[in-house]
């Protein structure tokens, strides 16, 4: 049966979710704060509006009567969800966990201490001075990130006396909202980070898709690679994790749920209710369902057999150096030249300074060597440029 998705947030990972409900019969409204943004390219229609305008919100909803709402982003005034709710809509995965992820005080009290999760030490601090004291509670080097904010933006390490107010500062330039008060956690000392998507259904066991791993700049994802290499001990403790969080939360959707791997465990670190920017590696087919596939099956309650690995496979981001409009790709045959790459260009029309304009992903068998994939990927991404136009 078909439904109608109102789509909130319009980026590339927005748009292979469009492509995949799309496949499925779907129709989608695609909305976003400019248009043209990539997921509008290929949607039904497509609405210009400040999502984090409540009125705003409440007036797209009402004219279009959507069955479910998929937030693909968090700058949202997603506290309206719960209304949503009410009226009978479906928000994916729930409008509590859209609620509670968005909000790093919210999910990170959940996970360490009504789940009783292995989490960093942690301390949260509203002003400069309570800021001072809670580096001091926590030591250094330590980790301060805003409440409400996303991609890495207000986040920064504190490793002298003399960092915390610019992290203070900094963190109040990159917060979303008017929210002051910033969490402080203790640095951990880990080996790797992963994500684990995690896919739990309307009807039927929550499911996991093999490791990822992946290496952020400027707090976000450069490249990512699946299976990432993690002892069998550790992937059932992760995924045990997984499971109580997402099961708090409610809801079916895939999850992109990080850890850190460390000498004396796996600890939890946060995840998204939606499908994760390093998820994005699956597109190369690593699995036989991509996280966008598996995303809108477990939106529209459809069955999910199995999720099997096909490939290795890695994904490289191509990055954006100058402000502008139009971009142009250079060095798009030098990838599609290579045996076993391909590349996703996710058609944004404006420029900025390392914005993700695209990736190049690279796949071997099942039994490669992962991290030569990888290394593949990144020499392969280097060799495209972004130029703006105008």
């Amino acid at each position: 049966m078909q439904k109608k998705i109102m789509l909130l947030g319009s980026g590339e990972l927005g748009k292979e979710f469009v492509i995949a409900a799309k496949r499925l019969g779907q129709y989608v409204v695609a909305v976003d704060s400019y248009d043209d943004a990539p997921a509008q390219q290929v949607a039904d229609e497509r609405e210009v509006i400040n999502m984090l305008d409540a009125a705003e919100l409440d007036r797209i909803v009402a004219k279009h009567q959507p069955d479910i709402i998929v937030p693909e982003i968090e700058a949202i005034r997603t506290e309206r969800f719960y209304d949503y709710e009410k009226q009978g809509i479906q928000v994916v995965p729930s409008a509590k966990a859209a609620n509670f992820t968005m909000n790093r005080k919210a999910i990170r009290d959940l996970a360490a201490k009504e789940l009783g999760l292995r989490t960093a030490n942690y301390r949260y601090a509203n002003t400069l001075e309570e800021l001072q004291a809670a580096v001091q509670e926590i030591g250094m080097p330590c980790v301060v990130k805003p409440l409400m904010s996303s991609s890495g933006k207000g986040q920064s390490v504190i490793k002298t006396e003399a960092d915390v107010e610019n992290a203070w500062n900094y963190a109040q330039s990159g917060k979303r909202g008017d929210q002051t008060e910033v969490i402080v956690e203790a640095f951990v000392k880990f080996n790797s980070e992963i994500t684990l998507l995690t896919v739990t259904q309307q009807n039927g066991p929550t499911l996991f898709c093999l490791p990822i791993g992946h290496r952020q700049e400027r707090g976000d994802y450069q490249e990512s690679w699946q299976p990432a290499v993690i002892a069998v001990d550790h992937l059932a403790e992760a995924q045990d994790m997984a499971a109580k969080v997402t099961k708090a939360l409610t809801g079916a959707g895939i999850w992109g749920v990080e850890f850190f791997l460390a000498d004396e465990g796996v600890y939890f670190s946060e995840l998204s209710p939606r499908p994760h920017d390093t998820g994005m590696v699956t597109l190369v087919g690593t699995q036989n369902l991509s996280e966008f596939e598996l995303h809108a099956r477990a939106v529209l309650g459809l069955p999910i057999a199995e999720i099997t690995h096909e490939r290795n496979g890695a994904s490289a981001v191509i990055l954006a150096h100058k402000e502008g409009t139009k971009p142009v790709f250079t060095g798009v045959e030098k990838v599609l030249s290579q045996p076993k790459a391909d590349i996703r260009l996710f058609g944004k029309p404006v420029t900025r300074p390392y914005r993700r304009m695209g990736v190049v992903l690279t796949y071997d068998v099942p039994g490669s060597d992962v991290d030569a994939v990888k290394e593949r990927a990144m020499e392969l991404a280097q060799q495209v440029t972004v130029e703006p136009s105008l």
